[in-house]
């Protein structure tokens, strides 16, 4: 039965977030606040936080970075995954992926299908591994980034969890660029 181990050991994971948007900042950006306030409250560490406009250049800059910086495991954005002409997260950050992790939106969309109906297909999440590090494009809205983080993220990113999780792959993320002696 899938579920938390307790007698297995929490392992912290080092989250970046970031918020794509052209009319929220800092000051109002709930989505991003309220991914931060639940990294925090599930025992992770905020390793980094950011706000850009919907720009694709200015989006897969900034997670490149993340990506390349050994002390964040996961990066987990929200916003810009609509339809509309500014709505590029998905162009911007599926290219760095090396594998995509189709049953994530799956699974989001099923969920999201409980609490929004069929308006969920209006969402282009996904998500991926580039080079040893998780990443979750999330809608906008506070609540289809509580159900993403509710229904999948706080258990996948949690080494307690059973049958497997995301936390206990990740020495071996990278084996294939090792090479053998």
């Amino acid at each position: 039965m899938a579920g938390i181990d307790a007698a297995r050991t929490f392992i912290p994971v080092r989250i970046a977030v970031l918020t794509m948007s052209d009319t929220r900042s800092e000051k109002d950006d709930k989505s991003g606040d309220l991914l931060a306030s639940l990294i925090g409250e599930a025992g992770h560490v905020l390793a980094d936080r950011k706000l850009v406009r919907d720009d694709k250049t200015a989006i897969r800059e900034v997670v490149e970075g993340w990506i390349a910086d050994p002390q964040i495991d996961c990066v987990i954005t929200t916003g810009g995954t609509g339809f509309t002409g500014r709505d590029v997260t998905p162009e911007a950050v599926k290219p760095l992926f090396e594998k995509e992790i189709e049953g994530f939106a799956i699974l989001f969309h099923t969920l999201s299908y409980q609490k929004v109906g069929t308006s969920t297909i209006q969402s282009r999440s996904c998500a991926g591994v580039a080079r040893g590090t998780y990443i979750f494009c999330l809608p906008g809205s506070p609540g289809a980034c509580r159900d993403a983080w509710d229904g999948i993220l706080k258990f996948q990113l949690d080494a307690r969890h059973r049958p497997c999780n995301f936390v206990e792959i990740m020495p071996r993320l990278e084996e294939h660029r090792k090479t053998t002696g």
